[in-house]
């Protein structure tokens, strides 16, 4: 339910230039995450939350924001020393972190189902909201499980040019998993029964 009637228009983040056709149309206040600056992106907005612990969100956003300098600052240095591959290396790091989500996002999970008393591991799909959840909580995870003594900014840069290039921990889980699956898929006719 929303406190606005149904004619009213929802905020838009793009700047219009051409705001007099439509300045008659009501529109709904913005929420408190919403922005309309060149930072702002739903996926960096996602990986905050999950970074937040204990509610302390401008920890998380520093965090986030120390993980893409380090990551640009690798990518130069890689770029400096690159040869005749120059053309192959990302420098940004938004464009970085979707490869990674993308790249570790899982296709299928394996799903509990009891049948006669047994209980088979049956591969389903994963939903989209779902495999980006996952995806991105495998790449905090990663990042978190590594050594101590190296602040989370470093290791989660690590993880997300890792699962960029298509390697090291988190992909290695997402094929794993999809794996479990494949070996499982005779019992994907339970999924239906």
């Amino acid at each position: 339910m929303s406190m606005y009637p149904s004619h009213f228009a929802e905020p838009s983040l793009k700047k219009e230039t051409n705001r007099s056709s439509a300045s008659h149309i009501p529109v709904k206040a913005a929420t408190n995450d919403l922005s309309d600056s060149i930072f702002y992106g739903e996926l960096k907005n996602k990986l905050i939350k999950y970074i937040t612990k204990k509610g302390n969100k401008s920890l998380a956003r520093e965090l986030l924001t120390e993980t893409f300098e380090t990551i640009k600052r690798t990518q130069i240095e890689r770029l400096i020393l690159a040869g005749t591959e120059k053309e192959n290396i990302i420098i940004d790091s938004e464009q970085l972190l979707k490869n990674a989500i993308e790249n570790a996002r899982p296709l299928l999970q394996l799903s509990a189902i009891k049948r006669g008393g047994v209980k088979y591991q049956v591969p389903v799909p994963v939903t989209e909201k779902k495999s980006y959840f996952l995806a991105m909580k495998w790449l905090l995870d990663a990042a978190r499980e590594k050594d101590r003594k190296v602040h989370l900014p470093e290791k989660l840069a690590w993880e997300i040019l890792d699962a960029a290039c298509g390697q090291g921990r988190v992909i290695k889980k997402k094929n794993d998993l999809h794996r479990q699956c494949e070996s499982n898929r005779a019992y994907a006719h339970y999924r239906w029964s």
